[in-house]
């Protein structure tokens, strides 16, 4: 394993903790400019995430109705009653973002997969960079006004949904997570910078609460005037 991310897993709570959970549930609260671009405005209602740590499932309660909720796998996303009522389906859901750009217009099974996909990633970073088929080399670090943050490019396999197959992390002096960058392949391929704040321990692991993503320019500063998405997680529980 890649030295920089084995000191990275250790810092976050080590791959051996890690691997003896199978499951977080936290609270989030999301907003930001996309979700209005895309015309589906996000309220700042709490709502209850669930991700399983060793697949790419994940679910949010409630999502559209307060008896229903979303189911997401790469594969295919749900929205479902709580009695197990399938409202809306979609198999092969990625296909659906073809040709769309920036203000392209989605509806709630794009919404559901978006936010299934990424909080997803974010709940299982740094840990997912060890999972079979994700190919992780350093790169040049990231300047942050005094500090130098060394950072991680990951190659993300195909059967794993996220923004894009290329992504780096960029971690402190800590080896904590402090920014993440990706392109946002289902709305167009804009450029993203996401920085990560006020980490906590929750069961061993150690996790950012706080994640603000901006647009990024072509020197990958990030474009602070307009907040794209912010996310906001507490009462993070594992098991």
């Amino acid at each position: 394993m890649n030295a920089l991310l084995s000191a990275v897993l250790d810092a976050h709570g080590g791959l051996d903790r890690w691997n003896a959970l199978t499951m977080v549930r936290a609270t989030i609260v999301s907003g930001g400019d996309l979700f209005t671009i895309k015309g589906m405005p996000q309220d700042p209602t709490p709502r209850e995430m669930t991700v399983w740590l060793h697949e790419e499932h994940a679910s949010v309660l409630p999502f559209g109705a307060p008896d229903q909720r979303s189911d997401f796998r790469p594969d295919r996303v749900a929205v479902e009653k709580l009695d197990g009522h399938v409202v809306a389906e979609r198999d092969a859901p990625r296909d659906s973002f073809t040709g769309h750009d920036l203000s392209t217009p989605w509806d709630p099974l794009d919404r559901a997969y978006f936010n299934g996909y990424a909080l997803w990633t974010y709940l299982t970073t740094p840990f997912l960079l060890a999972m079979p088929g994700f190919d992780v080399t350093e790169i040049a670090p990231w300047r942050e006004g005094d500090e130098l943050w060394r950072g991680l490019r990951a190659t993300f396999p195909p059967g794993i949904a996220s923004h894009s197959t290329h992504q780096d992390f960029y971690f402190g002096f800590d080896h904590l997570l402090r920014r993440h960058d990706y392109h946002v392949d289902v709305a167009g391929g804009f450029a993203a910078a996401q920085y990560v704040h006020d980490v906590v321990e929750a069961d061993g692991i150690r996790l950012p609460t706080r994640r603000r993503a901006y647009r990024s320019d072509a020197d990958n500063r990030p474009i602070l005037e307009q907040t794209m998405v912010s996310i906001d997680v507490s009462d993070a529980r594992f098991t």
